[in-house]
This record gives C-alpha cells, structure tokens and sequence, in this order.
C-alpha cells in the first residue's frame, strides 16, 4: 500500500492526479479522509508554488455600505478583503499556533501580564512608508478607545498601558492572561499608518496584496505588491474579491471559470458539484456556529423565561439534518464546542422539548403577541429555512414566531447588532478567551445578545490569567453555564465550512477558523502551471 501512496502522492506531485482523484484512491485503499488530507497537502507543496497569474473568489457577506476600514469588518466578504491587503502582529495556524507576523518574536513575563513583541524592521507599506513600533501602539490605541466601534474593543480593553523600547513593544496587562498572542492575531487589528488613525478606510497596509479597485458590495481587486516582506505568500499577479450573495449564483460564477474558489456552499449541493468535472469541495468542522440571536435588554427578551422558551423550542436534530445535512453538529446554546481547548463535554445538551418550552412560556407572561425574528439569504447557508423549522417548532409548543425576511444587502449594517431578534452566524475564534471577550464581555462592542453580567467578567479575566489547566477548565464551564441558561443566545448547530475551488488552483489546505483558508486562500494558494 505504501508504494501506492507514494505513486500517487507522485502523480500529485506533478500535476496529474486531482484532490479527488486521490482522495477517492485513497480511501479505497482504507486511509482515513484526515490522514488523506494531510497527504495530499504534503504533495501538493513538495511541488512548490507557481509564481503569476490571477485568481478570483466570489463570497457572501457584502453590501453597498461596507468599508476598508478594519475596526468595522464583521461579515465574511469584507474578512476575505481585508485578509489580502492587511496583516496584525501574529497569525494563527490552521493546526492552532502562533506564528510570527509583524512581531517576529513574543515573549512573556512569567506571571503573563506583560508582553513584549519585538517588531519586524525594514516592513513597507503599500504607500512606499516603513511600518514602525508606533504604528503598532496608535493601532492599538485607536480600537481600544472607549468611543470605538471596533469589534477588537473587547479584547484590548484588558491593556493598562503600552511602551516602546528600540523594536519591541511592551503591553502591560491589568490582568494576566496566557492567550494574549491569540488576542493580538485578531484580524481587526490590522496594522496601519498612524495605526488608521488619519484615514482608517484608506486601505493600506503591509499584506501581499494591494488595493487597486474598491467597489463595496460588488469587487474588490489588487495587484502583487513587490515589496512584500514575506516572500512565503502573494504567488498571483493579481487577485479579487467579488462579491455574490445568492448561493445559486457563485456556484455558476465557479462552474463556468468566472472565478476559481467560492465560500458558502450550500449543503444541499455540495455532494453534488464535488462531482462536477474540474472542481473539488473542500470542507472542514470547526468551531463556526450559526445562531439565533436574542438582544436580552430589549423587550420582550429582557425575560429569561422566555428566552428558555425558545432555547427548548428549536430542533437542533432537525437543522443540523435537514440544513446542514450532516456537515456540521448540534450546539448547546453557548459558543464553544470541542474544536477548543479546555471544552466541557459533560454540559448536558439541550434537547428539543414541547413541554418545557410551553411551560416557560406560560411563565413568562407574554401577551400572544408575534415574536419578530429577522433573518435574511445571507446570514447563514439555509437561514430562511432554518427560521422556517423554527417557526414550526415553535408553534408546536404555542409560541408565535413570526419570520421577517430582510434584504442582504445591509442585514450586517442594519440588522445585526441592532434588532432586538435576528439570525446570524460566529466564525469562531482560537481560544475560549477570545470567543467570550469578543461577544459576551459587557464591554465589548459586539456583544450582540447584550450579555452584561460583571460576575461572567470577572470569570472572564480569572480564567485568562488561571495556568492551572483543571481550574482554567471548571472556569470556562461555569461560563458557558452562564451563557447557556441566562445568556440570549440559542445556538442549533455548529457549521463546517464547506468551500469549492478549481482544480487549476493549488496549495489549498483547510483551515478550521474559517472558510477559504480562514480566507487566506488567494494569498497562500497559486494557479497550476
């Protein structure tokens, strides 16, 4: 068998043999998919990456009212275009780790509350300037100040004080925190000129690529960018992004050479294009969720008994087969599963319950009133079905869900973070850490379910700075208890990401952060010669 593999790995090597085509062969030949994978990424870059050429990718996740600047990225389109043209301080690797980025080494003190990042010398920027430590330091200034609208604001509040001394940048913590690394590689804290400060939208930054033509909600296209610091990555002449909200429509764009990778595939016909001739579905489980999403500080879902009424009135079951059909899990009402670290398996799931969902809803007091949940095409793959099944479920137990239907364009801008009920979908992030300052921390701007409890906050800040794994552990539980059953969000299912790409395109490996290599795909990737 061995001699097999390594005949196809050959075949792989030189261009002759598909994803596939190997994966098929090599599951006959009984190696498991992960194993397989891993195989075929190996011989994809023994063959090293082609330099030239343009790529194209169309995504979900754009409107006519999105901007360059990254302290206001939030859907999956404007990640994608801020991904080529910006880079932060460190990465995260598809198999979890830090890697190097703008700081070229991180260290701590022994206590994990102060943090130097020593920063590259000589990095460029695309208007022909040399990034500097101070750069980093407005950078972070700009998104942890208390007017922001960021969506790092949560996760750089914990930061007492910032100093430069020659190339490295000191942070002082007011709290210890061990995954602080993972906080700094958080992808709005792109690195800018004056860190954003004088034209925060202006596009330019240290990234592969730079921005040529911008054009929200419809293309955004660039040009290799000579001076790039690492030459690891940017292996096309030109990429873009183009922006195609109707799943029906970028699969016709892949399938008729428009573009050469597409995200969001659409369960229902991914078995299906992944037989198409010259195209492979990649897809991977992660820790990307989608979610209905309860503001608990806006009537009627200031209630928790009627917020438990609804967390028992979905068919998580139901969704993840009939949406996802099986690409992807059931959730349970809190944003960690067990692609995290230090993960609680012995949380019992939530399960579907008439009875118990009818009961807290006659305890809720609630008039019979409609309850307005908003979703839209583009919130998630299936989203309007997904309301739909809930809808049903919901009626089962005498609940009046009532669906709006929004428009795409805008649901991020208009509906998202600011409608009291509404779909929406979480990329998930590295770390437990991360994911809650992001979301639940009280201060944090995208706090979408209007989560504040200075008990879950100070949880929050003792688990960053706990060492003790088994304590750290027990503290990340108690959260996610919290979340679960006092929290406003429901979350049915946990997404794999289901992405497709031609078969002319190499050096793809998935990432289970995100979509499209975390959306790194058109600067790691290269056309085949």
């Amino acid at each position: 068998m061995d001699n097999q593999l390594d005949f196809m790995a050959g075949r792989v090597t030189a261009g002759k043999m598909t994803r596939r085509e190997f994966m098929g062969k090599a599951t006959a030949l009984g190696v498991s998919a992960v194993v397989a994978s891993s195989m075929f990424a190996d011989a994809v870059h023994a063959a090293g990456p082609v330099k030239g050429g343009s790529m194209k990718a169309a995504m979900n996740g754009g409107a006519s009212s999105d901007t360059l600047d990254p302290a206001l990225v939030a859907s999956e389109g404007t990640h994608a275009i801020l991904r080529q043209w910006g880079d932060t301080l460190a990465f995260v690797s598809n198999t979890g780790e830090i890697v190097p980025g703008l700081a070229e080494s991180i260290e701590s003190s022994a206590d994990a509350k102060t943090w130097h990042f020593k920063i590259r010398k000589g990095v460029e920027y695309h208007n022909g300037k040399t990034m500097t430590p101070e750069d980093v330091v407005a950078t972070v200034e700009r998104h942890s100040d208390e007017s922001s609208t960021s969506g790092a604001l949560g996760i750089v509040s914990g930061i007492e004080s910032m100093k430069i001394n020659g190339d490295t940048v000191t942070f002082n913590l007011l709290d210890a925190s061990a995954d602080f690394p993972y906080l700094m590689a958080d992808y709005h804290l792109v690195v800018q000129p004056n860190g954003g400060k004088d034209a925060p939208a202006a596009g330019i930054g240290t990234g592969p690529y730079q921005v040529e033509v911008n054009q929200p909600g419809v293309r955004t296209a660039y040009k290799k960018f000579a001076n790039d610091w690492d030459d690891t990555r940017g292996h096309a002449d030109e990429v873009e992004v183009l922006i195609i909200n109707d799943a029906t429509a970028r699969t016709a764009a892949l399938q008729s050479g428009q573009v050469q990778m597409i995200n969001r595939i659409d369960p229902k016909v991914a078995k299906l294009l992944d037989r198409a001739p010259g195209i492979s579905v990649q897809n991977i489980s992660g820790p990307g969720h989608y979610v209905f999403i309860m503001r608990t500080e806006t009537a009627p879902f200031d209630n928790n008994d009627l917020r438990m009424a609804l967390k028992f009135a979905i068919n998580r079951e139901e969704m993840v087969d009939k949406i996802l059909r099986g690409y992807g899990s059931v959730g349970n009402d809190f944003p960690i599963n067990a692609a995290y670290p230090l993960f609680d398996d012995s949380i019992a799931q939530r399960k579907y319950d008439i009875d118990m969902a009818a009961k807290y809803y006659k305890q809720s007091g609630h008039d019979g009133s409609p309850i307005i949940l908003r979703t839209a095409d583009g919130a998630f793959p299936g989203a309007v079905d997904a309301a739909s099944l809930f809808q049903q479920s919901a009626q089962a137990a005498g609940i009046p869900l009532e669906i709006k239907r929004e428009p795409d364009d805008g649901y991020w801008s208009e509906v998202w973070n600011k409608k009291p009920f509404c779909a929406s979908y979480w990329g998930g992030r590295p770390v437990q850490d991360q994911m809650y300052a992001t979301a639940y921390q009280s201060t944090a701007d995208w706090n979408d379910t209007e989560f504040k409890r200075p008990d879950f906050d100070t949880l929050l800040i003792e688990a960053k700075g706990e060492t003790d794994l088994v304590k750290r552990k027990a503290l990340y539980s108690e959260m996610a208890y919290m979340v679960r059953d006092e929290g406003g969000l429901i979350l049915p299912m946990f997404n794999d990401y289901i992405d497709a790409t031609s078969d002319n395109i190499a050096g793809y490996v998935g990432d289970p952060l995100g979509g499209l290599m975390n959306d790194f795909a058109l600067s790691r990737c290269w056309v085949k010669a």
